[in-house]
């Protein structure tokens, strides 16, 4: 039996294993003990993996916050950042309950909200990294420690614009949002030779890729600001050993090809319809032996489905994704979210567990 440290190292090598590797993202509510009892049956029985902030070393940004009331239930936080040319605001809804909030609005609007942005300088990194070998001196055997890149360069621009005004963006002003993506992408590069001097690493960790997947936009949008501005931040990560899990839901069927060009080593997810477009044994055949597949158990199934039917689904998933026993790490699609629904969730979550565990849809 391989340690849990070792199966992902294989998972994210693309190398044989024992059997798949399993896994949840843990972004629990907070203050919520009815997850209580899932937590500790996820520390028991899963591979682990500990995020590690590797955005940490650059100045906070140039910001004021202030926040107002909107109603019972939602307060208005307004953000404005100060640059060299100018202000930039933009504004959230926060829940009073506990509930996710909601942008309301975006600091950029338009071309010169973009002009002014791209005033602000290129953040100086310091700060000590000694942290990152306590955690993973204390993960051990039980998993790994991912370096968290944040959103790659276009899923951080679209985070600044919106997804909406982003893509009316591409069409009329396309040069703009390509100089706000190459200021990010040194940004990155920047921070990853930071780390990688420091010997941090090999796992790394980035999401963004997903605006800019179908519908909202197509493969030529993908490659020219997903492929375009992220592979030169992987390859530098490969050259140095290392390897990156992309997160990225929606339809990825026809931008699977840009994962592997941009030189994704994991993916998480990989949806079937409604919530995507591609199914694991697609998914499978499409980047075999070159992406290692992390999912894809939808998150709702895990509240609502019963149990027998989470085993059904793992079995299912395993039989197609894992036949070359490589590439494999059984997840739902997110973290478990729903505040109160903690025990409902669990024998779900430990149904999935012990199908992978137990060998059970090995056996099929």
């Amino acid at each position: 039996m391989m340690t849990s440290r070792e199966r992902l190292r294989r998972c994210y090598c693309h190398e044989e294993l024992d059997r798949p590797a399993v896994y949840s993202r843990t972004g629990f509510p907070a203050d919520d003990p009815t997850y209580d009892r899932m937590k500790a049956y996820l520390l028991a029985h899963t591979e682990l993996k500990r995020g590690w902030d590797g955005r940490a070393f650059a100045p906070p940004a140039p910001v004021t916050t202030r926040v107002e009331p909107v109603s019972a239930d939602y307060d208005r936080q307004v953000t404005t950042l100060h640059t060299p040319a100018g202000e930039l605001r933009a504004s959230y809804l926060q829940s009073r309950h506990g509930l996710p909030g909601m942008h309301e609005t975006y600091c950029i609007k338009g071309r010169a909200d973009a002009e002014t942005w791209l005033s602000l300088p290129l953040p100086e990194l310091a700060g000590d990294t000694a942290s990152f070998a306590e955690a993973d001196r204390e993960i051990g055997d039980r998993g790994i420690v991912e370096v968290q890149l944040g959103f790659n360069p276009a899923g951080y621009v679209a985070e600044l614009c919106g997804s909406e005004t982003f893509a009316v963006m591409t069409l009329t002003d396309r040069d703009i949002l390509h100089a706000l993506c190459e200021r990010q992408m040194e940004a990155l590069l920047r921070a990853v030779r930071f780390l990688l001097d420091r010997r941090i690493g090999p796992y790394f960790a980035m999401l963004g890729e997903e605006y800019l997947v179908p519908p909202l936009h197509g493969p030529h949008d993908f490659d020219d600001f997903n492929v375009r501005y992220d592979k030169p931040i992987l390859d530098l990560i490969h050259d140095a050993g290392g390897r990156v899990h992309i997160h990225c839901h929606g339809s990825i069927r026809h931008v699977l090809s840009g994962f592997l060009t941009l030189g994704a080593d994991v993916l998480h997810p990989f949806e079937a319809p409604p919530m995507g477009d591609i199914t694991p044994r697609e998914a499978k055949a499409a980047v075999r032996g070159r992406i290692c597949l992390e999912g894809n158990i939808q998150i709702a199934d895990m509240y609502d489905l019963p149990p027998a039917a989470i085993r059904e689904q793992t079995a299912a998933l395993i039989a197609d994704v894992f036949d070359d026993r490589r590439g494999l790490i059984v997840s739902p699609t997110a973290s478990p979210f729903i505040r109160g629904a903690g025990e409902t969730a669990f024998p779900r979550y430990q149904a999935m567990i012990e199908t992978v565990l137990h060998g059970e849809a090995l056996c099929r």
